[in-house]
């Protein structure tokens, strides 16, 4: 199921992590030549990310969410991984 990238975070081995809106994350790594995506390495190019959707496995499977939104006013946003 495709889903749209709503954030980033990094994990404990500091590779990029897409927060998807379905509320489960996805590793988004750049490991040339099996997965190309140098947008990950900048700022810019996951901003440029943001809202473009990746296939969800963890939809297909019904996994419990790995986040939510907690708080939510004036524009911040507070996760609870």
């Amino acid at each position: 199921m495709q889903q749209p990238i709503v954030g980033y975070h990094q994990d404990e081995e500091q590779h990029w992590v897409a927060r998807l809106a379905c509320g489960h994350n996805q590793h988004v790594r750049h490991q040339p030549p099996w997965t190309v995506r140098e947008w990950v390495t900048t700022e810019q190019g996951r901003a440029s990310k943001l809202g473009f959707s990746l296939f969800c496995v963890k939809c297909i499977e019904q996994a419990p969410r790995d986040w939510s939104l907690v708080h939510h006013h004036a524009g911040h946003k507070e996760v609870k991984e």
